[in-house]
Parts: structure tokens; C-alpha cells; sequence
């Protein structure tokens, strides 16, 4: 199986691989743009789960939003517009396509927090901004990110014309981006506001009842897994971690671009040296290494040596991910939830206290949630297969007994 493997070609301008739906809620948002431009902040908002194909429309929507802005003849003639994204991996990736592209520089992407900077010093207006991942942005002030305001979107709105963003409500993963529908909806209350909902699954080839249950999984719920989840999809529960790692060097030298990554709950410090990973089988690996290449992490030959973290694997695909669901996640035999035990959460920065959040059981619901926000994030890398191992012993239990059920 021949696989192009780099994120670049997957998300970069190709009417070709747009779908009719694609096309028609690209031509809408672009509709919205030239009509609204003068009247007034306005917002589009494309809502979709991991892999429904958000960020390729961003992509061919920005294209023909610069071309427009180039050519004497277009309403959008001239406009300043820029594509922000909080996540540095997927900006590096927008970045390569810059290059690629006419009328699409380097300069045009940016970080939220860069673009707002900028603005304010030069007391300027952007026309269009597009941003990615929207639920990456501050929802607090975060002086350690150089952002003095107390919301990033909101700010961005007013320094704009017409803003569309895409939210994902499922990879909220740090407290200090913490977003939910009803933070979103005050936020917007004040403007024109226009909204689509992506459902199609693109990135992974499992058929939808598999998914559903990785969307549960992440909601506190363990369900059977689907009879059928490995007809189409190599999906596999593991016992052992160090067979799992085994399992998907296997897969990345038939295909490549296939990752060991992991939840949080083993040590980790930023000092600059390795920590890692040990579980059952004699399993030991380093966490990912801070990446100051221009190419995204997972497409760097050596990171199949690493584990991969939430922070390096979000918004990419993967052809083969083997998941590693940390201490934090456990089953617990009273109910048979799936829940979080919050003292064994080593990255204490996602799950930071907020200011604005002074009921306690609410504030530790929100940390739990995030928490299985980034298992839902990391069980939906892969596009052809997913390996589950779990540290907590009843969990694996289940899982392996649930698993053994659709193997006969």
C-alpha cells in the first residue's frame, strides 16, 4: 500500500478532493464574506468532530480568499486577511503550503496571540481572519503566552471584519483554553452569526458504530465494542505495551507514519532532559522531545522512538496510532465508568486553576473532562488502525474481555 504521507498534502488548496458538501458550505462562507464585509463584525462558525474535514475547507477557503484579494475585479480586492492557528505543529504545516501556493505567504499565518499583538501596536484592522482549531484559544489572560486580554476570540473579532473559526468542543484540552457551547454563545451574542455542523468521519476507515463508541469511551461510558469494529479498521486491544510498540514499528516500516503516543500520568518535566515511559512487557520510551525543525513531529523519521503526546499528534493524522491510556484513566468496579483520578495527572499546566471557576466540583468536572477530551483526540489519530493499552489493570480487563468478544 503506496501512502503520501505528508500533512501538507493532506489539508493543502485541491478543489478535487472537496466534497460536494465541502464546495457548497466553502462557496457560503465565501458568499458571507463579500456580503457582510462592510456591515459590521460577523462571525461563521464550522463545528465538527476529530477528522470531518475542517481544516482541508480552511485551507481552499483562505486559498481563494487571497486570490480573490489579488485580482482588480473581486469585492475583495485588496483586503488584508490572515489564517491564525494556536497549535504550532499544524501552523508549521500551513506555513509549507505558503510556499507552495500563489498569493498565500509565509506572513499570512499566524499565532493568535502574534496576530493580536500586532494589530494593537499598529492600531490596524484586519478584513478576514480564519482561524483553525478555535478551541485552542485563551479563554483567560496568559501572561507566560504574552496575552494580557481575558478572551483571544473576543479580541480577534473586534479587530476584524469577518471572522470564521473552527470549534471543536471535544478537544478542549487545558483549563486555560477551556471552552464550552455557552461561553461560546456570550461571546458571540453581540454579532451576525452564521453556523454549519460537519459530521462525515474522513480521517478514520472505521465505520461509524466504532467511533461512536471512542465518543463514549471519552464521555465516561464503556461500551461492548462493536462486533464488526476490525472488519474494516485494524482496531486491537493490547495486554502488553511493549507487544503493542512491536505491532506498530511493524506497521511504520510497511507504511510509515505510525506513532506510539499517551495520555499524561508518567514523568515529564520541561528541563530539556528525557523521561519516560515504563509499562508492562519492558516497555520504555521517552517522551516526545521539543521539536524546533520545520517539519511536524510525527513525520520526522526518528519520533517512532519517542512517545507521542497530545500536544504534538493533535490535528494530524496518523496511519497507525498505539495508545498508551495512562494512570489517570481508570474503570471503576462500583459503576463501570470510566473516570479520571485527577492526583495521578503529572501535567499539572492542562488542568491549571481558573480564576473566573470558584465551584470546586464544577472546576474538578472540567479538569476530568479534559482530561478525556485528549483520549478522544489521540483515539482518533489513526487512519487505519488504532492499539489500545491500558495501565489501570480492571480497565485492561475489560477492555481484553470486551476485545476477546469479537475475536470469536
Amino acid at each position: 500500500m503506496k501512502i503520501n504521507n505528508e500533512a501538507i498534502n493532506k489539508i493543502a488548496p485541491n478543489l478535487n478532493h472537496l466534497t460536494d458538501e465541502q464546495k457548497q458550505l466553502i462557496d457560503r462562507i465565501e458568499t458571507l464574506t463579500k456580503t457582510r464585509l462592510h456591515d459590521g463584525h460577523s462571525i461563521f462558525t464550522i463545528y465538527g468532530d476529530c477528522g470531518t474535514g475542517k481544516s482541508v475547507v480552511l485551507s481552499q477557503l483562505f486559498f481563494d480568499i487571497q486570490k480573490a484579494a489579488h485580482d482588480p475585479k473581486n469585492p475583495l480586492y485588496e483586503t488584508k486577511n490572515y489564517f491564525l492557528v494556536n497549535h504550532p505543529e499544524v501552523l508549521k504545516v500551513y506555513k509549507q503550503i505558503a510556499g507552495t501556493e500563489d498569493n498565500v505567504l509565509k506572513k499570512n499565518f499566524m499565532r493568535p496571540t502574534s496576530f493580536i499583538n500586532q494589530m494593537q501596536k499598529h492600531v490596524e484592522k484586519a478584513d478576514i481572519v480564519i482561524i483553525d482549531e478555535a478551541h485552542l484559544l485563551l479563554s483567560q489572560p496568559d501572561h507566560y503566552n504574552n496575552f494580557y486580554g481575558e478572551n483571544q476570540l473576543e479580541k480577534i473579532i473586534k479587530l476584524s471584519k469577518v471572522v470564521i473559526v473552527v470549534f471543536d468542543m471535544r478537544q478542549v484540552i487545558q483549563t486555560k483554553n477551556y471552552w464550552d457551547q455557552a461561553r461560546l454563545d456570550q461571546i458571540l451574542k453581540p454579532y451576525y452569526h452564521e453556523s454549519y455542523h460537519l459530521t462525515h468521519q474522513f480521517r478514520m476507515t472505521a465505520k461509524p458504530d466504532l467511533v461512536h463508541w471512542v465518543d463514549e469511551f471519552s464521555n465516561g461510558k464503556l461500551l461492548p465494542i462493536p462486533q464488526d469494529a476490525d472488519d474494516d479498521y485494524d482496531f486491537r486491544i493490547y495486554a502488553d505495551a511493549e507487544a503493542m510498540r512491536k505491532e506498530i514499528v511493524k506497521r511504520n516500516q510497511e507504511v510509515g507514519l505510525s506513532r506510539i503516543v499517551s495520555t499524561t500520568g508518567y514523568p515529564s518535566t520541561l528541563d530539556g532532559g528525557k523521561h519516560y515511559i515504563k509499562e508492562s512487557g519492558g516497555f520504555k520510551m521517552p517522551w516526545d522531545q521539543y521539536n524546533y525543525t520545520s517539519t511536524p513531529w510525527a513525520e520526522i523519521p526518528k519520533s517512532i522512538d519517542e512517545v507521542g503526546s497530545i500536544y504534538t499528534c493533535q490535528g494530524f493524522d496518523l496511519n497507525y496510532v498505539g495508545l498508551i491510556l495512562g494512570p489517570p484513566i481508570y474503570l471503576d468496579p462500583k459503576d463501570h465508568k470510566i473516570k479520571v483520578d485527577l492526583s495521578k495527572q503529572t501535567n499539572t499546566e492542562s488542568i491549571k486553576r481558573r480564576k473566573d471557576i470558584q465551584d470546586p466540583e464544577e472546576f474538578q468536572r472540567m479538569q476530568r473532562q479534559i482530561i478525556l477530551n485528549s483520549v478522544n483526540v489521540l483515539m482518533k489519530r489513526g487512519v487505519y488502525g488504532t492499539y489500545i493499552y491500558a495501565n489501570d489493570p480492571l480497565l485492561r480487563k475489560a477492555l481484553l474481555d470486551n476485545y476477546a468478544k469479537i475475536k470469536h
